[in-house]
């Protein structure tokens, strides 16, 4: 199989049957395993598998244990949606997916989240092998001034709207990218130094150059890091090798992607979108079917609707 397109991927997967052996080869390549105990001695039977451990003994198949668990949609079309996903630059909205796919909005809803579960690092990758990184922050949210009065923040309370309720200040995310490299990126209650030492320290060795700009929040990056920063109040952006050019270019995706795109992400799922952004980004450099597969080896994850919505 060699396909740079949805169409190809397609034509090579006409057959539920030819999805299922591929995924077997991705999964486990030739030593079935059971996901309930984890023993590699398992036979087949007409539905799937059965583990041949004398305490286990439970069926299973190829997508239990996986995003694409307890899943009545074809393992065709989930593969199309993940195409899709992973290769649409600012990303895909349920609604279109559903009328790409033939599938409900809802459906298209809970399979998007299934694939950012899938795309979600599962622990803290560590940046920094070219030694140079760019650190900054940015606010997800509309601007004050251009909200409807009874939306806009009250002066008598900040704490509240001008119509009584609770108000909701923009979404801050923090974000650490190689110059050429990777990024990381974290939802955070704002931009604190706090904040900022545990994003970095816990992404980047500490014989890594981070630049930022002169927000106090990155003072103490000094005690652990070469750092420098860049004037951006005295509109300075570049100074020889000191910017923030790298991390500026990625907001701008993420931005266009927020807006035009999802329009609007809760607090409750915007880690999900950040993992979704940041994965496609640091598999850019991959063709098409190598992300696509890349991306498989990492579906050993459940996601139930029920979680998505409590």
């Amino acid at each position: 199989m060699n396909f740079k397109s949805l169409p190809q991927l397609l034509d090579y997967f006409k057959e539920e049957s030819t999805c299922k052996e591929y995924y077997e080869t991705i999964r486990w390549n030739g030593d079935v395993a059971c996901p309930h105990c984890g023993c590699v001695k398992a036979y087949r039977t007409k539905r799937g598998f059965r583990c041949s451990d004398k305490d286990c003994k439970k069926d299973f198949t190829v997508t239990t244990g996986t995003i694409f668990h307890n899943s009545n949609i074809p393992l065709r079309i989930w593969f199309a949606a993940i195409f899709l996903a992973t290769t649409h630059k600012k990303g895909i909205s349920s609604v279109q997916l559903a009328l790409d796919l033939g599938i409900t909005q809802k459906s298209a809803w809970h399979v998007l989240h299934r694939i950012r579960e899938m795309l979600r690092e599962k622990s803290p990758q560590m940046l920094g092998e070219s030694k140079t990184l760019e650190t900054d922050a940015t606010y997800i949210g509309g601007k004050e001034r251009n909200k409807h009065y009874n939306k806009k923040r009250s002066k008598e309370n900040l704490s509240l709207t001008n119509e009584g309720k609770v108000y909701k200040p923009k979404k801050t995310i923090i974000g650490i990218i190689e110059r050429n490299g990777k990024v990381a990126l974290r939802h955070v209650s704002g931009e604190t130094t706090q904040n900022m030492v545990d994003f970095v320290t816990t992404h980047v060795p500490q014989d890594a150059t981070i630049y930022s700009d002169e927000a106090p929040a990155y003072n103490q990056l000094k005690r652990f890091y070469t750092h420098d920063n860049v004037k951006h109040a005295l509109n300075i952006y570049v100074e020889g090798n000191v910017h923030t050019n790298t991390i500026e270019g990625f907001w701008s995706v993420l931005k266009r992607g927020f807006y035009g795109i999802y329009h609007q992400v809760s607090d409750k799922h915007l880690e999900r979108y950040l993992d979704e952004y940041s994965a496609r980004f640091n598999t850019r450099t991959l063709t098409s079917q190598e992300r696509f597969e890349k991306f498989l080896v990492d579906t050993e994850s459940t996601l139930s609707y029920k979680r998505l919505i409590k």
